[in-house]
């Protein structure tokens, strides 16, 4: 694994503006950031990676199977009571996911390890499925990188697969795909979702969270009226637990991607489950809750997650005596985790976070974020990769 200093393309306004890709400058700063690329062997990706990630997915289903039965592990997750049948309904039916993000920390030496997983609502990947591919086959056209130069991708191809899958499973080509105002990043994401609907066969529908109603009865509905079948939202379940609708008969009919039975993976506090279940695996990093006597087998070196942060936000970095890395944010209230202070590498000052992209259960890509902090945050750059042997 090498990062490497380039020139990025004379044509990358005029590709991100031809894509749609409004976001790839936020505030001023660049985001889609191709001055540099990250360099990997086919054996890093697909032993180090690729293999790897199929394996935490699968300890990360053992794990739903586990907790949808025990009130405890519920408990311990911070989620609330009546959300537990429509959980354990969802797992039951083993109705269908779409997509997750395992953060991991890797250098090229040493087993990859996870940092956590964004298995309800992950961004960037729009960056990581679509315009990658373009900078990749623009860069051999250029002649930037050598005519066999490949990239761990087929996201889009898996994507539009899976969602297919989806819409049989739940016997409807209708999806309905909601979000919130105000984020050019979360409205990019789903105009490629909804590109991705059409490529697979689906009649998807654009909507705002705040516009989704019901009737008190059978599955909820849009503005105009129509049944909400199958609903893809960009909206997290511990926020939807907290709302009204949460409680309402029509989550019984509507179909959610993600499905409910996510909710237990898209918190920190699996981690320290998934360490208790698989003690020792090679690509975990120890952890436990916060309250627990035994997080004193970190020692003095150790990451403080808040259960339900995003983007990095209320993350500690403790080493010894010494907060070496900190972040602000709304979660500081809440229940945490303490996380083994992970082998982070810097390339050039920078700290990279590879993102491996689970699909419909399988491997199918890598997007890499990296910060001169050592905590990722939403202002931290996307860096395209390659494959080269």
């Amino acid at each position: 694994m090498q990062r490497i200093i380039i020139e990025p393309r004379p044509t990358l306004s005029s590709r991100a503006a031809a894509a749609g890709f409004t976001f790839a400058t936020i505030d001023g700063e660049i985001y889609w950031d191709e001055r540099a690329y990250y360099s990997f062997t086919l054996r890093e990706i697909e032993t180090d990676l690729e293999n790897p990630s199929a394996e935490l997915h699968a300890l990360c289903l053992h794990f739903v199977d586990r907790a949808v039965g025990d009130e405890r592990i519920l408990t311990r997750l911070a989620i609330p009571e009546h959300a537990w049948p429509l959980i354990a309904e969802s797992w039951r039916r083993r109705d269908p996911t779409l997509y997750g993000r395992l953060d991991l920390a890797y250098d090229g030496n040493g087993p990859a390890k996870l940092l956590e997983y964004n298995a309800d609502t992950p961004t960037a990947l729009f960056e990581a499925a679509y315009f990658q591919w373009g900078w990749l086959e623009d860069s051999i056209a250029s002649g930037t990188l050598p005519p066999a130069a490949d990239q761990f991708n087929s996201i889009q191809e898996a994507l539009i697969k899976s969602l297919s899958a989806a819409a049989a499973h739940h016997a409807t080509t209708s999806l309905h795909l909601a979000f919130v105002t105000g984020s050019a990043e979360d409205q990019g994401l789903i105009a490629y979702l909804t590109d991705c609907a059409l490529q697979a066969g689906l009649a998807p529908v654009q909507l705002t969270i705040d516009t989704i109603g019901s009737r008190g009865h059978g599955p909820f509905v849009d503005q105009q009226s129509q049944p909400i079948l199958q609903l893809f939202k960009l909206y997290p379940w511990e926020w939807m637990w907290t709302d009204a609708f949460s409680r309402s008969p029509s989550m019984r009919h509507t179909r959610f991607l993600e499905p409910p039975w996510k909710a237990v993976l898209s918190n920190k506090g699996m981690l320290p489950f998934l360490w208790e279940m698989a003690l020792g695996h090679p690509n975990l990093l120890p952890a436990y809750f916060s309250d627990d006597p035994a997080r004193e087998r970190l020692g003095n070196r150790y990451a403080a997650k808040p259960l339900y942060s995003r983007e990095g936000n209320n993350v500690t970095l403790v080493d010894g005596s010494r907060i070496i890395d900190q972040s602000d944010g709304p979660y500081a209230a809440q229940k945490h985790i303490w996380q083994a202070l992970g082998p982070m590498p810097v390339y050039d000052g920078n700290t990279p976070v590879i993102g491996s992209w689970i699909i419909d259960g399988h491997a199918c890509g890598i997007g890499i974020r990296e910060d001169r902090s050592l905590i990722t945050k939403d202002t931290s750059r996307f860096i395209p990769h390659v494959i080269i042997d």
